[in-house]
């Protein structure tokens, strides 16, 4: 019988026979879960034994495509169970990840989900558990999200954290004011283990990051006298002023509670002296970390960096990437970014391309935020040419576009007519799983239905709604004008009935979001 074999027919042990185990886990130090002591070895269990058998690439494959593809709850439990994959804690961390990145189908993501759950002596990790809420929230499910954690709490309070308070917290930010978000905060006293520190500082980052830090910092006052700030909070708070005068007055406020700045609380400071072109205060927090003997980071080079470029000096910032290496701190994707940035700024795309080139020699590989930045040159010079070369090298070399990146092409595809172009990155979306799929397929449907491609632009839609997402309704009502008057009638019956499977409401919330997570595209650079 071969390992694979023997895997699929593991059975996890009873309650009973693991009970004999806790005390010899105490003995290693592992937290136990006053409302399930043998979560802890369970896991383990699971997930190290199993992970040891290194998950097959074909079995994440073969599981996410039925729950991307099931017809019917039934019909996916018994394509899982006729499946024939052990469904271990590593393989469901891979296809959560995948059903996350490819803005896969909620609703299917959490029957696959509840049916693991199911299963007895099962515990998921921490990673699939706040990935689950993460896909519930971008979708606007919350009363889903609040039964899944009350079910986790019933089950294993350990897996409700700091870290899933903030996962939640920041999907109801993003559509809720400051007042309902701190009142679901509240909620969480009853679901986390320890509602401390950890979980008010999780409300801070989340407010900082969806809202203002000016809300953030009238919550870090209403209610820091229920909990002790910590050296976390502060840096928080440090975090995202763009006025350096209020930044002061926390990092001041900090000293006076006794809490000692580190790495982060002054890479805050220089983040905003920075942004605020405020370049010799900058130099000198650097000096005071050395003085200190807190050696600068690759993130304080960065943003120093990033400052150097506001004021026009990109080839001093591109200094600096050489200048850091005399301090043992070498730049790091991030970094080489910020450089290219500055170049893309000032129009020079052949030093940015330079530095591209010298990041790919140092081991370092271009991500797609090193290909936006490209991008939206070529997308404001309208250059058509240049921008499907880069995107075929980002294929070549295996990085995935995001959004931002989809969205500069696609839209360059609308305003020169390229239609076969527009399809070959919509197919590639469908098979890799990159991209929104609700922000493209607006610009996409437009070209098409620009050019009377309807054939396509039918296919493109059933693709998108087997994979969970309901076309806009701006885009439909066209769809459906342009093949009324087609006579395309059983073409649009058939649309017409996977529309109504999402029900009445729409997804434009979710165009909304993600409207906010591709900033300036309306915008030159400058």
């Amino acid at each position: 019988m071969n390992r694979r074999v023997r895997m699929m027919i593991m059975k996890p042990l009873s309650l009973r026979s693991l009970s004999r185990y806790v005390p010899f886990i105490s003995t290693l130090g592992l937290n136990s879960n006053p409302v399930n002591p043998i979560s802890t070895f369970s896991r383990l269990y699971w997930s190290e034994t199993v992970a040891e058998t290194a998950v097959v690439k074909d079995d994440v494959e073969t599981v996410f495509r039925i729950v991307s593809s099931a017809s019917s709850t039934r019909n996916l439990k018994e394509s899982l169970k006729s499946s024939g994959v052990f469904l271990s804690n590593d393989l469901i961390d891979k296809v959560m990840k995948r059903v996350r990145f490819s803005h896969g189908n909620p609703f299917q993501a959490l029957v696959f989900f509840n049916y693991t759950n199911k299963r007895k002596g099962f515990y998921h990790t921490p990673f699939s558990f706040d990935t689950m809420l993460y896909i519930l929230g971008r979708s606007r499910r919350f009363n889903e999200i609040w039964e899944l954690l009350v079910e986790m709490r019933r089950k294993d309070r350990s897996l409700v954290s700091p870290r899933s308070v903030q996962v939640v917290l920041g999907r109801i930010a993003k559509v809720c004011s400051v007042k309902q978000t701190v009142e679901s905060f509240r909620k969480f006293k009853k679901l986390v283990p320890e509602f401390d520190t950890a979980c008010f500082n999780a409300l801070l980052r989340t407010l900082c990051q969806e809202k203002s830090m000016r809300d953030a910092r009238n919550v870090y006052h209403s209610l820091k006298h229920n909990f002790r700030p910590d050296l976390r909070t502060f840096n928080i708070l440090l975090s995202g002023w763009k006025s350096a005068e209020e930044a002061e007055g926390f990092f001041d406020e900090m000293r006076e509670m006794g809490i000692e700045p580190d790495v982060v609380s002054y890479n805050c400071l220089i983040d905003v002296y920075s942004k605020g072109r405020e370049i010799e205060k900058a130099y000198k927090v650097l000096e005071k970390m050395r003085e200190k003997e807190i050696s600068p980071d690759v993130i304080s080079y960065t943003s120093l960096i990033g400052g150097l470029g506001l004021v026009g000096q990109p080839d001093k910032a591109r200094d600096v990437l050489k200048e850091m290496k005399e301090y043992g701190c070498y730049p790091d994707a991030a970094a080489y970014n910020a450089a290219i940035r500055n170049f893309c700024i000032a129009n020079r795309l052949r030093d940015a391309e330079k530095l591209m080139d010298e990041m790919v020699s140092k081991g370092l590989n271009p991500n797609a935020t090193t290909y936006n930045l490209f991008f939206r040159c070529f997308y404001w010079s309208n250059d058509l040419g240049r921008s499907w070369s880069l995107y075929q090298r980002m294929k070549k070399t295996g990085c995935l576009p995001n959004t931002q990146s989809c969205m500069f092409l696609t839209r360059l595809f609308r305003k020169q007519e390229k239609v076969e172009m527009g399809l070959e990155l919509w197919n590639d979306m469908v098979e890799n799983g990159f991209g929104s799929y609700i922000l493209v397929s607006d610009v996409l449907f437009d070209l098409l239905c620009d050019m009377g491609k309807l054939v396509e632009v039918e296919k493109c839609c059933l693709q998108m709604m087997e994979k969970g997402h309901k076309p806009s309704n701006v885009s439909f009502r066209r769809i459906k004008v342009l093949m009324e008057l087609a006579n395309k009638h059983n073409a649009l019956q058939t649309l017409t009935e996977k529309m109504a499977i999402f029900g009445p409401s729409t997804q434009v919330q979710e165009r909304v979001e993600n409207v906010v997570e591709i900033p300036d595209l309306e915008s030159p650079p400058c």
